[in-house]
Order: structure tokens, then C-alpha cells, then sequence
């Protein structure tokens, strides 16, 4: 599959386009660029920023990242929340957990900021004793393998009307024609948030592909 899903020239109009991120994400990208591994891990501009606006209008108390990796995301949802937002991100990656760190603690949003190192499928099931009500909104951008089973759960904890957002549901392409057993849980996970009569969802066709639901 190619890089881009999208024509390059048209990807890169849409990222002038849109408004830019603020100078310490831009350094933010920058520094992961140059001293970590798999930088476009990334969500990067157009993603953070629509992260940033659907946080910005849902205004989220709750909230919660599953795959932090440099704290691009988490920083971008965090600026769109409330003074008294909170934000549990978690993350298995300890370098990339000091990494985020350091720009937390230089942003007016870090301390919204909760950092949860070790697998998510295990946070998730003590994540209601660490709350103070239902989940309001959800960013999912980690192994794919556990996507479905992620959904699942952060649903079951999302209040109605909270938001669950997943990137990379294109899956550089693989979703049409599936050929492992992740490409599988993709196109499953995909096919139950279509066909669920629970939630609501637009599947936009941004970058590698995020899924917007709303939980009726």
C-alpha cells in the first residue's frame, strides 16, 4: 500500500491549510523526529488538531489516551479540556513516558496530564476506581491487536453522549483487502461500530483513518 492514502500534494494543502499546532508541539515533533524510534508514530498536525477541536467543543472532564507514545495527542486533547480536565494516558514505553514528560511540565495543559505506565488492557480494569463518574471522551491510538477489545471496554465506561475516537482504522489500506490477524481485528472492529445500534459514527477518511463515535 502506499504511504499516502490520500494524493501527497492534496495532504499537504489540507496541513497548510489547517491551523498550526503550538510552537512547543512543533518542537515537540521536532525532538521526536530526532531522537526516537518510529516518529511517525506521530499523529501529527491534522489528527492533534482535530483532536484538539472535538476536545475543545465536548469540553471533557474525564478523559482518556490508550498509546501516549511522545505526548503529541495528549497534549493537543489536554489544550481543548477544561482547567479541571483530567487526562489518563497509558503508555508501556518508559522512554517515551520521559519524554512526554518533559513537555508536560512545560505546557499550561501538562498538568491535566496523568501518565499510567503498563499494558491498557489492564489499566482498563481498575480505570472506574480512578474516576469520579464516566469516561467523556477517548482517544485510541495503540496496538491493534487489542483495538476491539479496547473499544468494548471504553465504551462500557463512556457516559452517553462521550466521545471515542480510534486512528489508524484504514490501516494503510489493509482493511480492504485483510490479509493478517490484525488487519482482521480492524475490519471487525470497524464493522461493529458501523452496525451498533449503541453508538454513532463517522468514519473519516483523515490520514490513516479515525473513527468518531458518540455514544447514544
Amino acid at each position: 500500500m502506499p504511504d499516502f492514502l490520500v494524493d501527497e500534494q492534496v495532504e499537504d494543502y489540507a496541513f497548510i491549510s489547517t491551523s498550526a499546532e503550538p510552537e512547543l508541539l512543533q518542537e515537540l515533533i521536532d525532538q521526536t523526529n530526532q531522537n526516537m524510534g518510529w516518529p511517525q508514530k506521530l499523529s501529527g498536525r491534522l489528527v492533534g488538531r482535530t483532536l484538539k477541536m472535538l476536545s475543545a467543543i465536548a469540553q471533557p472532564k474525564r478523559a482518556l489516551e490508550i498509546g501516549m507514545f511522545t505526548g503529541y495527542s495528549a497534549l493537543s486533547i489536554a489544550e481543548g479540556m477544561p482547567e479541571d480536565g483530567k487526562l489518563i494516558c497509558c503508555e508501556t514505553n518508559p522512554r517515551a513516558i520521559d519524554f512526554a514528560k518533559t513537555f508536560y511540565e512545560r505546557s499550561e495543559h501538562g498538568k491535566k496530564i496523568e501518565v499510567i505506565f503498563g499494558p491498557a488492557i489492564d489499566t482498563l480494569e481498575t480505570l472506574a476506581d480512578q474516576l469520579d463518574g464516566p469516561l467523556d471522551f477517548t482517544f485510541i491510538d495503540a496496538d491493534k491487536r487489542n483495538y476491539l477489545n479496547y473499544y468494548l471496554k471504553v465504551k462500557e465506561l463512556t457516559r452517553p453522549g462521550g466521545l471515542i475516537v480510534l486512528d489508524n482504522v484504514l490501516w494503510s489500506g489493509k482493511v480492504i483487502q485483510p490479509e493478517s490477524d490484525i488487519d482482521d481485528v480492524l475490519v471487525e472492529t470497524n464493522r461493529l461500530i458501523a452496525e451498533d445500534p449503541e453508538v454513532e459514527n463517522v468514519f473519516l477518511t483523515l490520514r490513516d483513518g479515525v473513527n468518531v463515535v458518540r455514544k447514544l
